[in-house]
């Protein structure tokens, strides 16, 4: 499973390559100070910088060892992950060139048993050398490249801008309204599908990687909603990913109907039939791992604390309020213990779904910190 690089040096745990050498423009700079009143840590949350001992992590050099208890258990209670793929054959279908933009249509293996269709976005440039991409994620592929959903469109806007983008979704599991990944079935699955999820997207970082255009070092991800949860849980899990994007997926555990991680295609999952969707009720409870975290005080806030001290954007909706830096707050205490102030960032609307001027802001985000 993909968690061979956590034991390293601190120096290598930025390995994306993003040092945030040029000043934040003013627009992130804003972006990354919560409220006078979220400017503390959720005290009901346990803080990342706590050993399972209870020791005090004091040091950078003691973070090194914290953030790798932290995603051993996470990888413990989730299921070992299977073992990485090697780099993935990549089958092109088509090619469609629009707006300077070459257009694969693609296909390559992301779980050992399945393989997927995905759309590789290659923008005409004046740039030498190897360039920043970012992965998109979400439903199916389709919508992050233009062919769906309005201001969903991740991976053209940002191939529009220069980058290299490759966008991927889960389609055939949409259509069955499974919507995830189960390994090895989704009669008898080992590993929760969000593990799974940044388990293909990891296979999807390979594909990118793999490219000659591309700098292996400075590729970032996004998602929204189902896409944001996927991006989460992917840059959370893998330390290759030099900074990420997530859009009002949730980013803590809370019982409203789009916080729904209880669901068996997030963090519910037990073998079919599965139970009624929706808000879980004594008569309708939760099932699988989730209420198992519940009950051991589990919360979202240690995955986001692996981050550190990559860079990381809420890009918050009615989902993700500003309150949600209470819990941001423990992220920003591990990065300070590394010696940054500008590696969290929260940008809010009051919707759900994303808009122009809060995408304008992500793709921001990832000029600064990828370019």
């Amino acid at each position: 499973m993909r968690i061979a690089l956590v034991i390293m040096p601190l120096t290598l745990l930025f390995a994306g390559g993003v040092k945030g050498e040029s000043p934040l423009p003013v627009a992130l700079q804003e972006l990354s100070t919560p409220p006078p009143e979220f400017a503390r840590p959720d005290p009901d949350l346990r803080s990342p910088l706590l050993f399972e001992s209870g020791e005090q992590v004091r040091r950078a050099e003691d973070w090194t060892r914290r953030r790798a208890e932290i995603l051993a258990d996470w990888h413990q209670k989730m299921g070992a992950q299977p073992e990485a793929l090697a780099p993935p054959a990549v089958t092109i279908l088509d090619t469609v060139y629009e707006e300077n933009i070459t257009r694969h249509h693609i296909r390559f293996r992301w779980t050992p048993a399945e393989e997927t269709e995905a759309y590789l976005l290659i923008p005409d440039t004046d740039e030498t050398g190897p360039r920043p991409a970012v992965l998109t994620v979400y439903y199916e592929p389709e919508t992050a490249v233009g062919l769906g959903k309005e201001d969903r469109d991740f991976a053209i806007a940002l191939s529009r801008r220069g980058f290299i983008t490759l966008s991927i979704g889960t389609t055939e599991a949409t259509a069955a309204k499974t919507y995830s990944l189960y390994h090895p079935s989704v009669e008898n699955a080992t590993v929760a599908p969000l593990s799974m999820l940044a388990y293909a997207a990891g296979s999807a970082f390979d594909v990118l990687a793999a490219r000659p255009e591309v700098d292996a070092k400075r590729i970032g991800i996004v998602g929204h909603s189902f896409g944001g949860k996927w991006a989460m849980f992917a840059s959370c899990l893998d330390d290759r990913f030099a900074c990420a994007a997530w859009s009002d997926p949730g980013i803590i555990f809370e019982t409203r109907p789009s916080v729904n991680y209880w669901e068996p295609w997030y963090l519910g999952y037990h073998p079919p039939p599965w139970r009624d969707r929706g808000v879980p009720t004594a008569g309708n409870p939760a099932r699988g791992l989730y209420p198992q975290l519940l009950s051991d005080g589990y919360n979202l806030h240690e995955l986001h604390a692996l981050m550190a001290p990559r860079p990381f954007l809420v890009s918050g909706g009615s989902e993700d309020p500003s309150s949600r830096w209470s819990a941001l707050n423990h992220s920003r205490a591990v990065n300070r213990l590394l010696g940054h102030e500008d590696r969290v960032f929260m940008h809010n609307r009051p919707d759900h779904s994303p808009n122009p001027g809060s995408n304008e802001v992500i793709y921001d985000f990832f000029d600064h910190w990828l370019r």
